[in-house]
């Protein structure tokens, strides 16, 4: 089967959109750390339809994306070929829309070609570098400092730190770092981390970050399955020509639902793509839109993965459909959730439970549960603890939680299988020597694995001892 790539643009079915600038002409103007699914569902997507919008109103160019991943060569193996190009669709009940993404250009392996990512980061018309890199792609210690031993020659923080040095002794502009991963307040945390790496390695370099780049917050929202085979298949069935019957093959391709949404803080050091003018919002401060996803969609959604994965279901859309965790998911965002929440102007937080209710429902996604329940150690306390922590203060209980934290337990003792987790070793030890109240205290006491992130009342292990999943 043919691969797509810029010759079969033209030969694409006129149901497929596709994209409206020259992008030879573009220059590159973001690296991207971490091209993983996600990226390509929501960042490089935004900066495609930025400059199809610019090839009919003018003035926004040069925002072609250069990926970088660290270690894996995978996605560059997917993508090179291609051109840069893959393929997102959009699924939902009502059918799927496919849409063929350019803003790619070309993708570096950081483990191959070093010298290549440094010099990307050094460019001239690099104005932005952005990551999604998982929040244990930030190299954090239990503390929540930068933990050294991690952030290597193979880290982002090598290369940016490189590329920045060459930047400053050519004369050239700082840069934006533009952090694109569930951690709260990332902008400032990933500020906070650089100047850790920067104050360790080269501290000569300080004053100039901090006079020429600038780190700004992101909330990022949108549902993006892990690619299938099946899917796969749907995409090169849609992509076909009529002289290749058998389709055209995206082996970049990307699924996820039609909702996205993006907020930004207004905080650049460097000229940024009009990606307000194609649905992004540009904002003083995140923080409420960030903390309603994390403690609300991120919140409900991996209790659904552990209590979902516990009963019996496989993916996103059927465990909503249980009736007793759609009732408990409902509890956690509306009772539990919302009310800890500041919420910004014209926020309706009730709207958005309903909304996250409908996604969840998707049956085109097939979002397994499986996926969402990996590095929960890294998820869990930006998703539960800190609901956990201001209902406490408010003297409330939160039984969905703690069936949530209950079903984590019961993962990390086994029963789903293989535990995908950074600390999976210290906490299955430890989940599968007592009960599940018993597990939770050793877990989080003072001497355990996940120490200073939540502290469990006696209600909490009461709550916790009640807990039947099955």
């Amino acid at each position: 089967m043919s691969r797509l790539s810029p010759a079969t643009l033209a030969s694409l079915p006129a149901t497929v959109a596709r994209p409206l600038y020259d992008r030879d002409a573009q220059k590159v103007g973001i690296v991207h750390f971490g091209i993983g699914a996600f990226h390509r569902a929501h960042q490089a997507w935004y900066c495609d339809a930025a400059m199809n919008g610019a090839s009919e109103q003018g003035g926004d160019r040069d925002w072609m994306i250069t990926g970088v991943s660290l270690r894996s060569p995978g996605v560059a193996r997917q993508m090179n070929p291609q051109g840069g190009l893959y393929t997102l669709a959009e699924r939902s009940a009502e059918g799927t829309a496919l849409r063929v993404v350019g803003s790619v250009r070309n993708v570096l392996v950081a483990s191959e070609e070093p010298e290549a990512v440094i010099a990307a980061v050094a460019a001239p018309d690099t104005r932005i570098v952005s990551l999604t890199v998982t929040e244990k792609g930030y190299c954090r210690s239990e503390s929540g400092d930068l933990d050294f031993a991690l952030a290597h020659s193979l880290s982002f923080y090598y290369f940016v730190t490189q590329g920045l040095l060459r930047r400053r002794k050519a004369g050239l502009p700082g840069i934006t770092l533009l952090p694109c991963d569930n951690l709260a307040d990332n902008g400032a945390k990933l500020h906070a981390l650089m100047r850790q790496y920067l104050d360790r390695h080269e501290p000569d370099l300080l004053a100039w970050f901090e006079d020429t780049c600038a780190c700004p917050s992101t909330m990022i929202d949108r549902i993006v399955p892990a690619t299938t085979d099946e899917d796969r298949a749907m995409v090169a069935e849609g992509l076909g020509v009529a002289e290749d019957l058998g389709g055209l093959a995206d082996e970049a391709c990307v699924v996820t639902e039609p909702f996205s949404q993006w907020v930004i803080e207004d905080k650049f050091a460097t000229p940024r793509p009009q990606w307000e003018a194609v649905g992004a919002e540009l904002v003083s401060d995140v923080a409420p839109y960030e903390t309603a996803k994390l403690r609300m969609l991120n919140g409900a959604h991996s209790m659904l993965a552990y209590c979902g994965l516990a009963r019996g279901h496989t993916y996103v859309h059927e465990a909503i459909g249980d009736p007793e965790l759609h009732d408990l998911a409902l509890r956690l965002m509306g009772r539990e959730a919302a009310p800890t929440i500041a919420a910004a102007p014209n926020q309706n937080l009730a709207a958005y439970a309903e909304a996250l209710i409908a996604r969840f429902a998707n049956p085109s996604l097939n979002h397994r549960l499986i996926q969402i329940a990996m590095d929960g150690s890294q998820k869990i306390p930006q998703r539960w603890l800190e609901t956990l922590a201001a209902n406490a203060k408010a003297g409330k209980s939160c039984p969905a939680i703690l069936t949530a934290i209950a079903a984590w337990i019961r993962h990390l003792q086994g029963h789903n299988g293989t535990v995908d987790d950074p600390m999976a070793a210290r906490l299955s030890a430890l989940a599968r020597k007592a009960d599940t109240a018993q597990a939770t205290l050793a877990i989080f006491a003072d001497d355990g694995p996940m120490a200073g992130t939540w502290v469990p009342t006696q209600d909490d292990i009461a709550g916790l001892s009640e807990v039947v999943l099955a």
